[in-house]
């Protein structure tokens, strides 16, 4: 185990030195392609051209450019693994790397004032190599999210404590795996969560067990979430991980207000804690939301409707009912509306689902039957491939419903919620969400609570846009559909 990972890094899988030489490598070979495109190919020829000139008289202001590459994504935090980062903000500090680096080269061009410059040249450099950088750091989180998919370079994870910061730590875990973190399991002394689980994260036992889950379970990280009130449990738990040599994290006291109402900032390096309501679907992100559902919906008209065409023509020539079947739904706001699908079941299929939930056991908020038996030939297809869900589409045209968010529970499931579950109520069901590209039918209840409400703190457009594209190779290797 690695020892010595500061609190805001996760494990990495690739040896430290590689990026930073890639990252130098690519910047040395800017300079060779921008010769290139200056003087061979001149994809921007100028009026005066000075005549053409060796590669050679380049070679010591390249490795110049390529070492202070290196120094300014270094000084920039680039080459530290910290989970969370987005790539955006890795392609700024790319972006603010080479402006640095350029102008410092700039400058040598000036002092030096040799006669094979090219001001040009180094717009190319500075193009190319934020290009580079910035595709690098894509392919980098495409292996490293591959990889821990697979289950290498995963770090087995204990929750000690699953109060309200416990579920949110356990849903970011669940729906980022990409992060390296596999949660196994929790503990926590009241009896009702220990006998309860929350979905495939098993309940190990209480505080004393510690250190035979530690062993039993190889656990390599260890999160306490417990308040500082319980100073002296915290103290006993950290005893016990020193003697096991594990990895220990603490959620600070302040996480326990709303992990999502604190605001970091540096005020000449003193750390400054903001609390505030963080509100990311206000009414101006939700009408944006909503512009968007109308317009890829209306984009999309001449794919789905031929699709739906075919689809009804296929339901109609099966017989056993009608084409659209409709199911009424509870939305946004406890509202109750009514949900359009194409009819993959035999017409008295809601007649036989009670019978079902007792004879499966299944979860009755979230219940999914394989190999229903009430499911038709076509209806099978249809629920494979989810073309029975393509009407949701006029549900989102109606704005009952929007292309990304919580599916819509049945007024039969929200009765068995706990007052904590109608947090899914607050926004717009979607068509698709967090839980469906992350497991889909086989992700049991607590976990797609605990996915959708991450999706609810951490919307954004961009998140709609990665769970839109994650939906299409779900929907066509038919992962997880039933």
């Amino acid at each position: 185990m690695n020892r010595h990972l500061t609190l805001s890094e996760r494990p990495a899988l690739e040896p430290r030195w590689l990026l930073p030489a890639i990252d130098a490598l690519l910047a040395f070979l800017a300079f060779g392609v921008a010769y290139v495109m200056r003087y061979e190919m001149q994809i921007f020829p100028l009026a005066y051209d000075p005549p053409e000139r060796g590669f050679v008289p380049y070679i010591p202001f390249a490795a110049v450019y390529a070492i202070l590459i290196w120094l300014n994504f270094h000084r920039n935090g680039l080459y530290r693994n910290i989970a969370g980062r987005a790539w955006l903000e890795e392609v700024y500090l790319i972006a603010s790397g080479v402006a640095v680096s350029i102008v410092i080269v700039l400058a040598l061009f000036f002092l030096l004032r040799p006669l094979f410059t090219s001001r040009l040249m180094l717009v190319y450099v500075t193009a190319l190599t934020v290009f580079t950088g910035a595709l690098s750091r894509l392919i980098q989180r495409w292996m490293l999210a591959y990889l821990r998919h697979q289950g290498i370079g995963v770090r087995r994870v204990l929750i000690v404590g699953m109060g309200d910061v416990g579920r949110s730590l356990l849903g970011i875990m669940l729906t980022r795996p990409e992060f390296g973190y596999r949660p196994v399991g929790f503990l926590d002394d009241d009896s009702q969560k220990a006998a309860a689980g929350m979905g495939r994260v098993a309940a190990l036992g209480g505080t004393g067990d510690l250190a035979a889950v530690i062993s039993r379970e190889l656990i390599d990280t260890v999160v306490i979430t417990f308040r500082w009130k319980h100073y002296d449990l915290i103290q006993e738990l950290t005893d016990v991980c020193r003697e096991r040599e594990t990895d220990l994290r603490i959620v600070p006291e302040i996480m326990q207000l709303n992990i999502r109402q604190v605001q970091v900032e540096n005020l000449d390096g003193i750390p400054l804690l903001g609390i505030g309501a963080h509100r990311s679907m206000s009414r101006a992100n939700q009408m944006l939301k909503r512009s968007i559902d109308i317009l890829v919906v209306i984009l999309g008209l001449p794919l789905w409707a031929p699709i739906s065409l075919l689809v009804a023509l296929a339901l109609m020539l099966e017989g056993d009912g009608p084409v659209i079947y409709r199911q009424a739904r509870v939305g946004k706001d406890s509202r109750l509306f009514e949900m359009l699908k194409f009819r993959s079941m035999v017409e008295n299929a809601e007649d036989l689902h009670e019978a079902m939930l007792r004879e499966s056991g299944e979860d009755p908020r979230h219940p999914k039957f394989v190999d229903d038996p009430r499911v038709t030939r076509v209806g099978r297809f249809l629920r494979r491939t989810s073309l029975d869900e393509l009407p949701n589409l006029i549900n989102v045209m109606r704005g009952e419903m929007s292309l990304v968010g919580p599916r819509p529970p049945t007024p039969n499931e929200v009765e068995l919620y706990e007052a904590r579950h109608t947090r899914r109520l607050q926004i717009t069901p979607g068509m698709t969400g967090w839980w469906q590209v992350r497991g889909r039918s086989n992700v049991p209840f607590d976990e797609m609570f605990e996915m959708d409400m991450y999706y609810i703190d951490n919307w954004s457009i961009a998140m709609d846009i990665e769970i839109l594209m994650l939906t299409i190779p779900r929907v066509f290797l038919r992962s997880g559909a039933f």
